[in-house]
């Protein structure tokens, strides 16, 4: 469960960024149209997460600098989620097995 409150934070948190800077970017503008306006958030709330996101990468490479931690934190969480890797457990299938006979494919 942890995983999913890391992932919702690490999207609530550029949507809210995005919201903020639209509303400072149209401070001074007559904007008419709503769908416009939601528009420029959603293109601010990308452009936001977009370049934090590889200013953490961009740390994440340098071995966890701060840049990654300062990036991550702007993101809504410090570190990215990690998520479990899921072996597969079923074997190889035997085509035999579904001819209805026994003879092998070589």
């Amino acid at each position: 469960m942890p995983g999913l409150f890391i992932s919702f934070m690490r999207t609530a948190v550029p949507l809210v960024a995005g919201w903020l800077l639209t509303l400072t970017a149209s401070a001074g503008l007559d904007l008419d149209s709503t769908a416009a306006t939601g528009a420029v958030t959603i293109a601010l709330a990308l452009a936001y997460y977009l370049a934090f996101r590889l200013l953490e990468l961009v740390g994440q490479r340098a071995d966890g600098t701060a840049l990654q931690t300062i990036a991550g934190t702007l993101l809504g969480w410090a570190r990215p989620p990690a998520y479990p890797r899921v072996e597969p457990t079923l074997g190889p299938v035997d085509p035999s097995a579904y001819r209805g006979d026994s003879t092998s494919l070589s």
